[in-house]
């Protein structure tokens, strides 16, 4: 008698895994998911906050630190080089 459980017991299984399988496709089909939020408009805003908080960080930076970078007045910067062209 096991044995006969046993080999019934494949194709019931399968025939209910089919079942499953149909009744959660209508479901699916019914009730679709909402969107993913990796699409690319959730990228795009990602990307774009991003560079708000980068160039807050550098405007921050500069307010604080911009005094280094300005020469005094009568000052001029070195002259650079100039390439001649030839090798």
């Amino acid at each position: 008698m096991g044995d006969i459980l046993l080999a019934l017991s494949i194709p019931a299984l399968t025939f209910a895994g089919g079942i499953h399988a149909a009744c959660e496709c209508w479901w699916r089909r019914r009730y679709p998911t909402p969107p993913s939020p990796y699409t690319r408009d959730a990228a795009r805003l990602a990307e774009l906050e991003l560079l708000t908080r980068a160039e807050d960080i550098v405007d921050r930076s500069y307010a604080s630190l911009g005094h280094l970078y300005v020469s005094p007045p009568g000052m001029r910067p070195p002259a650079g080089t100039v390439a001649s062209g030839r090798p």
